[in-house]
Formats: structure tokens, C-alpha cells, sequence
């Protein structure tokens, strides 16, 4: 039976009985999405439907989600490729211990098995592969491994994949293929999207071939692969003269970074729309900031800029520039070496001389300061967008998502190349919390606050909740008093989430996603802060305690901006 349930104000999860129906009910949506849909995350048995709420509302599109006609017959196919693993994976003899067959076996009917990627997510190129072989369904590991090298194959559930880069992960490792999952220089750059069939070959040495309907086989570049796929995503961790590819020593525009302060990265309004690849939007953390500071320097709305965390940074520039600082205020300077430095007003335009520095001291309230440049900067975008993502791995050039790092040099196109003129008006500075301040942020309920007890629930919206040092991009991680108590025990299947969406892992201590969260997450989510709080939410510095307070995904959303919103204790 089909049910939709609130992802947040700008999203629905409908909910079918299991995979098969997701899958054609997914299939239905991506032949005829209806009006105001904007990007679709299908799951093991929920799809995800994001929407435009200025194109339809909430429960007219929940009315027609609920009567859309699944796919019947076929579910469309998306071409079929061949994949080589060495069965020799770590866990291989544990798998076939709980399989009850030997670890020959688990090998060849792996291999004899036709697979099809039910859907992806978790990371850029990962997708969930069921197959037709009724032996494999295998429990994840109970302590999560730190790191699993790209490539590792594993089951899970029902669910085989191949890990596209090193990361975490708790999946039963058997094997590792010769594949590279994610390129960014194919096109399309994922190996696997969903829909498509996929079969395992025994090897003994190296290969990999590709096929569609009606092409011929073709190899990939393998030695690309086995010379290092994970530099292509974390950048290149030798620090060669502490400086990356995005430098150019010849460009007439250009910052080199001094000093990065804590967390210094590229970031403009995101990538949306690549969920079939396991992408998601990432994007600056706060999209107010970023527009303030963009309009100061004549730029449009979205260009790339720098997001800086917590002050700190040293920027050197190559040629003149204009720039405007927006976010959390830090005390600003330009130090030249011909006289004393000079103070930089917040969020108003301001010119450099070659040679000249940029240097922001730390912040006293919000958390995340944005940089923008006159004319932008001079990269090659990732799927269309300079943002970095640092959980994916995945930004432009050969950034692959990191952090910037002293000695790093971004190439920008100089003054001339922005569209508008200055904005010599700054923006009003935006009203931003302390260590020690209490913040409301509104919330949706959802989809899966019938997890939790009736006690739960209260907990979440009537506790305050401390923003901890263990914050980043992916996630700001909550500590209160009381854990939010279960009424459901077990695994959810990984389904979508949306940035905002407050995830619950097994302790009870909620993480509020922020822009670089997973695609797609097996812990259940009790609800998701509003799309017009977000900024906000991104600029919570550690100590900052919050109160969560539920709001109809229907109700109009006041603006933000009023003293009432944000107290002092």
C-alpha cells in the first residue's frame, strides 16, 4: 500500500511495500514527473520527490503522487556492463560461514548472478545492485569499518556494490573490482545508473568492458584506475610544493591562499539535479551570505566564492580585485607593503592592488564567512557546479572536493569579467548566534517520526540541543540530556534525504544534515528544518544550543530576520 509522508516543506518520500515497487514507481515518475517536481531519489522502497513550492503546493502534489500508475511489464532498462573482481575480499569466508556454503560458492553464483542497480546513492557512483540469486542476503558488519579501499565489493541485506572511492562503510567485503565506478572525463562519469544490468567476471588479471543496446564492447582505461582513483576525488595528499592543479603561475587574476584557517573551501549555489549519479547538491551553507556578497561585487547571484569557517584565512591576490565578505563577520584587513593595513567593512565592496592580502581574523558569532570575488573565479566546474563537496569527494578541477591548503593558487577571471556593477550599499549584517545563544529553528516532522516513542517525539521539540564540535559540512551533530527513544527497533532501508533532515543514529543524539550530507541514509529521520531556516543552520557555531519547533509543511513560512527569533541566555 502506498503511502506519502512529509520529507520536509519541499519534499514528499512516497512509500511502497518493497523494492520492486519503488522501482516502478520511480520508472512512472522519471517518464512523466508531474508539475513542480524538480529532482527524484529513489530508495529500497521509498522514492523521494523533491519539489518547487512557488509551481505546486504540498498536498496537491501528495494527492497525485498517490494516484500515479506504476510502471507495469519491464522496468525500462539503461544498458548493461561487465565487471571484473577478484574474489579475495576480507570477509569472504565470513559470508560464506553465514550463507552456509563455501566461499567457492559465494564466488560463483556472485558471478553467476544477473544484477540490476535498483537505484544509487551513499556516494558519487555507488549503486545498490539486486540480483537474482536468492542466497545472498547478508547482515552488515556490527562495527563499521574506517576505511574500505575503492573498489572493495560487498554485500548487504539484499544488496550487492562496489565502493567508487575509500571510505567508511559496514558492508561484507568479497572481492575487489578492476573498475573505476566514478570519472569524472566519461561521460556520463558514474559506470552504474540506475536500471542498468550488471554481470561479475572471475578475474585473474585486470579488465573491465562496457555494453549498451547496440554498441560493442569497449575497455576502459583501467591503469587510470590502479594509478590512484582516490586522488581524483580527495585531491592529491603529497602536497607537491603544498599547491594543486588549480594553480596556474601564469594567470593575470589569481588568490593564493596563505593561511586556510580552519576550513576554507569553493562553494556556490550547488549541483542539483544528479541524483541518478549518487550526487547531491552540496553547496554553500549559507545561500543568503553567499548572494550579499555576490551583489556587493557586481557578480550574479550564484557565483562561486570562498566559504571560510571559523576565520583565520590569509588570501594573497595576483592582480587587482574587488571583493565583499558576507556571513559571519570577522575582523578584516588588506595588508600591503607600502603602509599600515586597512580596515575592511563587512559585506561592502573592496579593491586590491597586486600583491596585496586579505586577511580575516576569527569570528565572535555565526560560524562561516563568504568570500566573493569580482568576475569569479577561473575553474573548470564538477557537473556544472565549483562547489566542493567534501563528503563526495567530488569539486572542481583536481580539487576533488578537499578543503584548500596553503599554497594552493585558484586562477580567477579579474574584475572586468563580472556582469553588473558594484553594489556600494552593503547588505544589513545578518542577525547571527554565539557559543551560549539559544536559536529556534522550524521544523517539518518526518517521514519517520512514528520510529520514536510519543516521549521521543517531545523530547526532540521540548529539549534544548548543543551544537558540538563534531560539526562539519555533512552534518551538525546535537547533544542533549535526553536520547530521543526508539518505538521502532532494527535497520530502516537507505532511503533519501534532504539537506536539513535530522537523522537519528542508534545512540539518540540527532545529526541536523547540512549541504555535503549522504544522498541517501539507513538511520530514520523524525523531521527536517525548513528550507528559510537553512541559512541559518549553517552558521551554528559549536555551543550554541537549539530548539526545534514543528511547523505544517502547509503554514507560510515568516521571514527570518526579527530579534525575537535568535536569543541570549
Amino acid at each position: 500500500m502506498r503511502r506519502v509522508l512529509d520529507a520536509s516543506d519541499q519534499a514528499l518520500l512516497v512509500e511502497e511495500d518493497d523494492l520492486e515497487g519503488a522501482m516502478r514507481l520511480h520508472a512512472a515518475l522519471a517518464a512523466a514527473p508531474p508539475l513542480g517536481v524538480v529532482e527524484l531519489v529513489p530508495a529500497a522502497r521509498t522514492v523521494l520527490v523533491r519539489f518547487d513550492p512557488t509551481l505546486v503546493d504540498e498536498a496537491t502534489l501528495a494527492k497525485e503522487l498517490s494516484r500515479v500508475e506504476p510502471v507495469h511489464g519491464g522496468l525500462p532498462t539503461a544498458g548493461s556492463v561487465t565487471i571484473g573482481v577478484h574474489y579475495d575480499g576480507q570477509d569472504l569466508d565470513e559470508v560464506a560461514e553465514l550463507l552456509g556454503v563455501s566461499a567457492e560458492q559465494v564466488a560463483a553464483r556472485h558471478a553467476a548472478a544477473t544484477w540490476r542497480v535498483a537505484f544509487t546513492g551513499y556516494a558519487p557512483g555507488f549503486g545498490y545492485l539486486v540480483g537474482d540469486d536468492p542466497l545472498f542476503d547478508v547482515p552488515r558488519r556490527s562495527s563499521p569499518r574506517t576505511r574500505i579501499p575503492a573498489g572493495s565489493v560487498g554485500l548487504a541485506g539484499t544488496f550487492s556494490g562496489v565502493y567508487p572511492r575509500e571510505s567508511p562503510g559496514g558492508w561484507q567485503l568479497i572481492g575487489r573490482a578492476d573498475a573505476p565506478m566514478w570519472d569524472l572525463h566519461r561521460d556520463p562519469p558514474a559506470l552504474l545508473a540506475p536500471g542498468m544490468t550488471v554481470r561479475f567476471e572471475r578475474l585473474e588479471r585486470d579488465s573491465v568492458s562496457l555494453a549498451g543496446a547496440g554498441t560493442d564492447r569497449v575497455g576502459l582505461d583501467t591503469a587510470r584506475f590502479a594509478r590512484g582513483l582516490d586522488q581524483q576525488f580527495a585531491g592529491r595528499a603529497d602536497g607537491a610544493a603544498r599547491r594543486s592543479r588549480v594553480e596556474t603561475d601564469t594567470a593575470a587574476f589569481a588568490v593564493e591562499v596563505v593561511r586556510p584557517g580552519l576550513q576554507l573551501v569553493l562553494e556556490d549555489l550547488g549541483r542539483p539535479g544528479h541524483a541518478a549519479l549518487g550526487v547531491s547538491a552540496s553547496g554553500t551553507a549559507d545561500r543568503r551570505a553567499l548572494r550579499a556578497a555576490n551583489r556587493a561585487v557586481g557578480n550574479a547571484p550564484g557565483t562561486a566564492g570562498f566559504e571560510l569557517a571559523g576565520g583565520g584565512a590569509v588570501l594573497r591576490f595576483t592582480g587587482p580585485a574587488v571583493v565583499a565578505v558576507a556571513g559571519a563577520p570577522a575582523e578584516t584587513t588588506i595588508v600591503r607593503s607600502d603602509g599600515p593595513p586597512l580596515p575592511v567593512e563587512h559585506g561592502a565592496p573592496t579593491a586590491l592592488e597586486d600583491g596585496e592580502e586579505l586577511r580575516l581574523g576569527s569570528v565572535s558569532i555565526g560560524l562561516r564567512s563568504v568570500i566573493a570575488v569580482r568576475g569569479g573565479l577561473d575553474l573548470p566546474p564538477a557537473l556544472g557546479s565549483l562547489s566542493s563537496d567534501t563528503l563526495a569527494g567530488l569539486g572542481p578541477g583536481d580539487l576533488g572536493g578537499r578543503p584548500l591548503r596553503a599554497g594552493d593558487v585558484v586562477p580567477l577571471h579579474g574584475p572586468a569579467a563580472a556582469p553588473h556593477a558594484v553594489d556600494p550599499d552593503p547588505a544589513p549584517a545578518e542577525l547571527l548566534p554565539a557559543p551560549g545563544d539559544t536559536v529556534e529553528l522550524r521544523i517539518v516532522l518526518g517521514p519517520r517520526e512514528n520510529w520514536f516513542t510519543p516521549a521521543g517525539v517531545r523530547t526532540l521539540v521540548e529539549q534544548e540541543w548543543t551544537v558540538t564540535p563534531r560539526s562539519d559540512r555533512v552534518g551538525v551533530r546535537l547533544e542533549g540530556a535526553d536520547p530521543l527513544e526508539r518505538d521502532v527497533a532494527g535497520e530502516l532501508p537507505s532511503e533519501g534525504a534532504v539537506t536539513g533532515a535530522i537523522q537519528v543514529p542508534p545512540d539518540g543524539q540527532p545529526v541536523l544534515f547540512l549541504p555535503d550530507h549522504p544522498l541517501t541514509g539507513g538511520y530514520p529521520i523524525i523531521g527536517a528544518v525548513v528550507d528559510r531556516d537553512l541559512d541559518l543552520a549553517g552558521q551554528l557555531p559549536p555551543g550554541v544550543r537549539i530548539r526545534f519547533r514543528p511547523v505544517a509543511p502547509t503554514v507560510p513560512i515568516v521571514p527570518i530576520g526579527s530579534t525575537a527569533e535568535i536569543r541570549g541566555d
